[in-house]
């Protein structure tokens, strides 16, 4: 082409410009998933409504267009009408029970708010679902505009008959700008097409330098407008309106045609540059909003750690209970002055709280009911415990009665307390005849302390070794000298028994530590182990076991599968709608949840295996 010519001034954007309005474009989804990320301030403001009046809410809400309702309200006022409804359902019921009624025969009254609510939602998802389908329609009606306009464009470039193609050119191209979005995954392969018969056009065709040096003033006021409005919006205190408007101005800067060749990179790293303030900025905001909300989680893990930690058996007095009570109304009182937790946690740290104080309050009203009964049966329990152990308390098989000893040993601890007057006669009996076993046992196997104490230290060395381990920048490399040094735990020999239930918890510790820091989550790490295992069997002596493995592993597969199916079916089958059948129905996800995930790990397994072999 003569550098002496002009060329025609139409719509032009350079790579990089290319590059960085794609990660503007895509930036656009990343907020909406952010804002969809945030706490819902509706919450707040509906808080202190009844049943009644969220419905009228919902109602006026649902008199806006579709495109103007917020969703974080419509769940605002879903979750406040539930959580006042579950709690209007549990006042039935104690009402229920306090008049002489059974718990299992209770049933809650006919809820007609709760039928106007249900309605109310599905006209909601009706509509929204009619309102995304339209856009959706439109946009890929404007993909397949613009895809004519292409096939024009590209005729024109490559036809080498000017003729009347200018005005053609220029008409295509106000075309193309008057046309509206297209589905995103489109919009970076339609511009690069649009660009390319952009730069071949321009091969064909001279332009007097004046034209071209006109437009490009042109676009250099327009683009200096935009640079100035982005590096204004660097100092908006509104991080989240500062972002929105930076699309927009990204929008009309592709819309813009080029400007002077000698000034195009200055230009757009002025406004880049302004545009990297206003990211960052809108980055910082969000992840600072995340980070408080996961200090509230830890905070509300806390709690329900504090609750669920509560050892019942040890209460065993009417003042025992009532000093817990305390206590657990004290942490009740803690949780309100704790924020929300991330959304997609908040209702399951909720839900757990609850769970673990309604169980505490069940306990105790049953301990007031039937504690007598309960020492009564616990008294028969620990002394059959008691005469199962002096029974064993001389035998010689070492390993199975000694797993027998342990396993009675923890039965005990699961028996509750007994009447006082019985409880030391109990203990002493039944340590009696435990430690006697315990002590034969001793004398036999003395001569395998030495070896046993130095594989403990042997272990421990190992553990050090772990836990001082310090990850390269090759994660996967660092993977690999950490399996090597875990892959010695197995060649070293047994430990004082009293001391393997120890070592090995601070084993697992140890390399847990280390593949959080790798940052491999616990399905990768039974894989991880599995792929050791099959590796150890593909270069062993029996291969063949491979070809067994994966036999089973299909026929859990399948096992899995057919499980599902069944859980599905049996959803089909459930179509009254009441309280009842909506939580069967959420049992059953929840079981199809855990199963897909199993079948999932069973066949990454087999994947393993076939790559293997």
């Amino acid at each position: 082409m003569d550098d002496n010519k002009a060329q025609l001034p139409v719509n032009e954007v350079s790579k990089e410009e290319s590059i960085a309005l794609q990660e503007t474009e895509s930036g656009i989804v990343d907020q909406e998933q952010e804002n969809v990320d945030t706490t819902n301030n509706f919450t707040e403001a509906y808080v202190a409504l009844s049943q009644t009046e969220l419905v009228e809410k919902l109602k006026e809400v649902m008199n806006k267009s579709i495109a103007e309702i917020e969703k974080d309200e419509i769940d605002a006022i879903r979750q406040l009408f539930y959580k006042k409804n579950k709690a209007e359902i549990e006042n039935q019921k104690k009402a229920f029970i306090e008049n002489g009624g059974e718990e299992s025969a209770f049933e809650p009254e006919a809820d007609n708010n709760e039928i106007a609510l249900k309605e109310l939602l599905q006209k909601y998802r009706e509509e929204k679902a009619s309102h995304y389908d339209a856009i959706e329609k439109e946009r890929e009606e404007n993909l397949s505009k613009k895809v004519a306009i292409l096939d024009q464009l590209k005729t024109i470039a490559e036809s080498g008959d000017l003729g009347e193609s200018l005005s053609v050119f220029r008409k295509l191209q106000q075309e193309w700008k008057a046309i509206g979005q297209v589905p995103q995954a489109k919009v970076n392969e339609l511009w690069k097409t649009y660009n390319l018969y952009m730069e071949r056009f321009y091969d064909l065709i001279k332009i007097n330098n004046e034209m071209r040096d006109y437009d490009f003033k042109k676009n250099l006021e327009q683009k200096t407008v935009l640079c100035e409005t982005a590096e204004k919006l660097t100092e908006e205190k509104d991080v989240v309106a500062a972002s929105r408007l930076l699309q927009k101005l990204h929008e009309e800067w592709r819309e813009i045609g080029p400007v002077a060749r000698e000034l195009r990179e200055e230009l757009w790293n002025r406004f880049k540059n302004a545009s990297t303030v206003i990211n960052k900025k809108h980055q910082e905001f969000f992840a600072s909003l995340k980070a408080q909300e996961e200090v509230n989680l830890t905070a509300k893990t806390s709690l329900c750690e504090q609750v669920e930690a509560i050892d019942l058996t040890t209460l065993k007095t009417y003042k025992d209970w009532e000093a817990k009570t305390t206590e657990i109304v004290g942490l009740q009182q803690q949780w309100k002055t704790i924020g929300f937790a991330p959304r997609k946690e908040n209702i399951k740290i909720y839900e757990r709280f609850r769970s673990a104080c309604d169980q505490f309050f069940r306990s105790k009203s049953e301990f007031m009911k039937a504690t007598k009964a309960e020492l009564d049966t616990n008294y028969e329990k620990k002394k059959a415990l008691c005469e199962k152990a002096e029974s064993l308390k001389d035998s010689t098989d070492w390993k199975a009665t000694t797993q027998i000893m342990v396993d009675i040993q923890k039965e005990w601890k699961t028996v509750g307390p007994v009447q006082k007057k019985y409880s030391d006669m109990l203990w002493k009996r039944f340590v009696s005849a435990c430690d006697y076993f315990f002590e034969q046992k001793e004398k036999v196997f003395s001569s395998k302390k030495s070896e046993e104490h130095t594989n403990l230290a042997l272990k421990k060395d190992l553990i050090d070794s772990i836990a001082n381990f310090v990850k390269g920048e090759d994660v996967q490399e660092s993977l690999t000298e950490l399996k090597a040094l875990i892959a010695k735990w197995s060649t070293i020999g047994h430990v004082p028994f009293k001391e393997k239930d120890k070592i090995f918890k601070a084993f697992k510790d140890a390399v847990n530590k280390q593949m959080d820091a790798l940052n491999i989550d616990a399905i990768n790490r039974k894989l991880i182990s599995f792929k050791d295992n099959i590796e150890k069997i593909a270069d062993g002596e029996h291969p063949n076991q491979l070809y067994r493995e994966r036999e089973k592993l299909l026929r859990i597969y399948d096992s899995l599968k057919a499980e599902i199916s069944t859980y599905e079916n049996n959803m089909g089958f459930i179509s009254a709608k009441s309280k009842k059948s909506d939580f069967i129905v959420q049992e059953l996800e929840h079981k199809i949840e855990r199963l897909k995930e199993e079948r999932n790990l069973i066949e990454k397994k087999i994947k393993l295996i076939d790559e293997s072999l």
